[in-house]
């Protein structure tokens, strides 16, 4: 019996210290990237999620989705896991796709445009530059996701706050900069609201690029400018707007969360938008 004790004895021993010696490893989640811009000036950090079963040396390539606020501590992690989700086998909503987060440096800067209110001005000392952040888009960083990775011609904008006002002025001004534009709680009142007084080849008749829009809002109320804006009204315009397309190519889909505030709409909008950018449940 001592025996058989001292036995039992020497194996914990070895397994728990086979335990404590046993090394951690890292919990990959993606790729930590970087691009010089020289339409910003800087180097920004990207953050790259690459599916399950990506090989760079196969033939399958992959939609894009490009995430702004895509820091890590912004909306990388959470919408990395929305997109895995989604594209498990048993659920298959969208395709295995390729997430680009964009981490910030001035978001302010980045994501308005110039405007008039003298108010808005004094408050952000920076704004004004999105002209430069959208060719920066344009002719750096998606011509480098491009030729960096194995990519389709599907390519899809997020953007929430101030970055679905950047994502709304993308829409009508280069439209054709991306297919897909999940737009969540976008600050339309940046210079009173004169993005929705915008004019766009998107309302034509002729326009042929297939093009599909998720606007979602929650229960947000007044927006932080002196001249009285209600996020939910703004965000209600700019769909009766965007519905008065004469394209047939254009998709239009709205998505009131009361439930939801500016703090808490993002995760819920996207897991709504996917489901309503792809209304099969089959990803293509």
């Amino acid at each position: 019996m001592k025996a058989a004790f001292s036995i039992l004895s020497l194996l914990f021993c070895i397994t728990l210290s086979f335990a404590q010696s046993s090394p951690s490893k890292p919990f990959v989640l993606g790729l930590i990237d970087e691009i010089a811009s020289e339409q910003l000036a800087e180097k920004r950090i990207l953050n790259i999620y690459l599916p399950e079963g990506y090989n760079k040396n196969d033939t399958l390539k992959y939609p894009v989705i490009y995430l702004l606020d895509g820091s890590a501590d912004e909306d990388f992690i959470h919408v990395v896991g929305l997109v895995q989700f989604n594209t498990f086998s048993w659920i298959n909503r969208i395709p295995k796709s390729i997430v680009v987060g964009i981490a910030n440096t001035d978001r302010r800067r980045d994501f308005t445009y110039p405007t008039s209110i003298e108010s808005d001005k004094k408050r952000n000392k920076t704004a004004g530059k999105s002209e430069k952040f959208i060719a920066f888009l344009e002719k750096e960083l998606q011509p480098y996701i491009e030729r960096t990775y194995k990519t389709t011609n599907s390519k899809t904008l997020i953007g929430q706050s101030l970055g679905g006002l950047l994502a709304t002025e993308i829409l009508l001004k280069k439209t054709t900069l991306f297919t897909k534009y999940i737009i969540i709680s976008p600050s339309l009142w940046w210079d009173n609201a004169s993005l929705l007084k915008q004019s766009s080849l998107l309302f034509e008749e002729s326009f042929k690029s297939k093009t599909d829009v998720y606007i979602g809002v929650g229960k947000e109320g007044l927006a932080p400018s002196d001249i009285p804006h209600v996020m939910e009204v703004d965000a209600n315009l700019l769909v009766e707007r965007l519905k008065t397309t004469k394209s047939k190519n254009v998709s239009v889909h709205f998505d009131y969360l009361p439930q939801e505030d500016h703090a808490t709409i993002t995760h819920q909008a996207i897991f709504n938008a996917f489901r309503l950018l792809y209304p099969s449940g089959s990803a293509k």
